[in-house]
């Protein structure tokens, strides 16, 4: 007998949420790295004991996050199912960073944990995040011209990192023993399992309150009304077949641009996502594992109806099908740096450029979509000691019906945001010479774009290698109804004063530099809402006094004379 009733559901959702948030906070906290303590490059969830199904996850988690820890956690069920690894006991944690098992790229590292009730599993808790290195033929991982995984760094099937509590040292010593700056990585090991042991403390605590029937009884009517709210947004959309492209750079070998093809069937209550017609697997680490391109999907519409809470019931009336044959549905060996930081992000912009044509009051232009991965290897004299930096970047947002853009906004895919200035300078031997808003880069609409990012780097002392995985070099974020593209992004490195622009203008990797030398990034634009000659000319006048365009880009974008 239980005791469900409205008011204690409500109590237990806000509290599963609250443990979830806990998590994120205690693991950002305590880590060492900076693009998880000040960027946030991590997630913590609760999921299902039966089959990793998404029960909350913490609402400062990245949301690409959302569906590839549903399909890790029960990639690492299964595998204890069939013998594969080996069973747990209370107190273990599992890593994995295997992308083909429902992950990422190898970066993202993530730990699954049981927690136990009475002698049995009641849920699984997991969480991810980015470490800075991973082993691999470039310092962070970011092998922007690697032609299978094994060049991307270490691969780890899941195993147990953590027996009954305690660190196994020889895993430890095998994974220490195969990245760089291996003994900053014990920082973030802990911090991570100090998050799941403080999501299991706060699991407890709401299943002592309200008995472990009710809780469960809640999660399975979560469930239920998720997918029904989805289910109801779904029913107002016109029935049709909405189709769009996106398009990748390059992935970083052949210097062409790879196709995202979508069309979405929209019949009674229920979407069909097909990408049939996007491009064949790719050379380069632009493929993208199932894993992903299915998050990348929730993730899209979870921006045009944030107010479906998440759960896997939110994804039940999604329906992918499996992009056979395609670089969104990689296979060992491809190589995948690019798929969760990149790739994703045009998956999510091929689904609001379909999705704009059914819902324009609620979905927007193209955002930038680049996380702008910068990663920077070497070695500091001064504290003679190695070290990895690495860089993200916000950009422009694209604007909507109802207003401009957000400028600077985090990527698509997270709520990731660029390290202080002050902390990078303080961890790592550079300087930024120049930081702010990217003037004149927000695509021209009804309602304009948001501006990027512009910054410049200075490698102050020491010799060290840069790589980028980057994206939006060669076509600027996607206008709609008439909008125009954002600003494409921009990188040069000077060496010696001397210009260098790379080849496939997003990416490349290991290029030297020494004291002295300098890197130039301008983040993309978001792409204009709507006819640029509808647009009100006193919001104009005011973005020309501000100095986001000059006078002159104001009359040539918008159409009309402001002199």
């Amino acid at each position: 007998m239980t005791t469900l009733n409205a008011i204690t559901l409500s109590v237990i959702q806000a509290a599963l949420q609250q443990a979830c948030d806990e998590m994120d906070l205690t693991f950002s906290r305590a880590a060492f790295s900076p693009v998880i303590a000040e960027a946030n490059d991590r997630s913590d969830g609760i999921y299902s004991a039966a089959d990793g199904s998404l029960i909350a996850q913490g609402s400062q988690g990245l949301p690409v996050f959302v569906g590839v820890m549903q399909y890790s956690t029960r990639t690492v069920i299964e595998m204890i199912a069939d013998g594969r690894c080996l069973p747990p006991e209370e107190g273990d944690i599992y890593i994995v960073n295997d992308p083909y098992l429902g992950g990422t790229h190898l970066m993202d590292v993530r730990f699954v944990m049981p927690l136990y009730r009475a002698g049995r599993i009641f849920c699984w808790l997991s969480n991810t995040g980015h470490w800075p290195d991973i082993g691999g033929s470039v310092p962070g991982g970011f092998s922007a011209s690697a032609t299978a995984v094994e060049q991307e760094g270490l691969r780890l099937p899941p195993v147990k990192l953590f027996k009954k509590g305690v660190l196994d040292r020889e895993i430890h010593a095998i994974i220490s023993s195969n990245i760089r700056v291996a003994d900053q990585r014990i920082g973030d090991i802990k911090a991570q399992a100090a998050a799941l042991l403080v999501g299991q403390d706060r699991v407890n605590e709401i299943l002592d309150r309200y008995g472990d029937e009710t809780v469960s009884e809640a999660i399975a009517e979560l469930r239920r009304r998720a997918a029904d709210q989805m289910r109801a947004h779904i029913a107002a959309i016109p029935d049709g077949t909405y189709r769009s492209k996106a398009f990748v750079d390059s992935d970083g070998v052949v210097n062409e641009p790879l196709t995202i093809a979508l069309a979405v069937e929209k019949t009674t209550d229920r979407l069909t996502f097909d990408f049939t017609g996007s491009s064949k697997p790719c050379a380069g680490p632009m493929n993208s594992v199932l894993a992903t391109t299915l998050s990348s999907v929730y993730l899209a519409m979870r921006h045009i109806f944030p107010d479906v809470p998440i759960s896997a019931g939110a994804f039940e009336p999604l329906v992918v099908n499996t992009p056979e044959d395609t670089f969104l549905d990689a296979h060992y060996p491809r190589p995948v740096s690019g798929c969760a930081a990149e790739v994703s992000q045009r998956i999510a912009e091929a689904v609001f450029a379909a999705m704009v044509q059914a819902l324009p009051e609620k979905v927007t232009a193209a955002p930038a979509g680049s996380s702008g991965n910068f990663a920077l290897g070497g070695s500091d004299p001064l504290r003679g000691r190695d070290y990895v930096m690495y860089q993200i970047s916000g950009g422009g947002y694209g604007g909507n019906a109802g207003h401009d853009g957000l400028s600077n906004g985090c990527s698509t895919i997270g709520i990731s945001k660029s390290p202080p200035v002050e902390i990078m300078e303080q961890a790592f031997p550079v300087l930024y010479r120049h930081y702010a808003l990217r003037e004149g880069s927000g695509g021209a609409g009804k309602h304009r774009g948001g501006f990027g990012l512009a910054y410049e780097v200075e490698l102050l002392r020491g010799e060290a290698r840069a790589s980028f995985v980057m994206d939006h070099g060669r076509f600027g974020p996607q206008g709609v109804l008439g909008g125009g593209d954002g600003a494409v992004n921009e990188v040069t490195v000077f060496r010696d004063g001397e210009a260098h622009v790379p080849p496939h203008l997003s990416k490349e990797q290991d290029i030297p530099l020494k004291a002295g030398d300098r890197v130039r990034v301008a983040t993309p634009g978001g792409g204009g809402y709507g006819d640029p000659a509808e647009r009100s000319p006193e919001p104009i006048r005011r973005d020309v006094e501000m100095g986001y365009y000059t006078l002159e880009q104001a009359e040539r974008l918008f159409g009309t004379s402001y002199r």
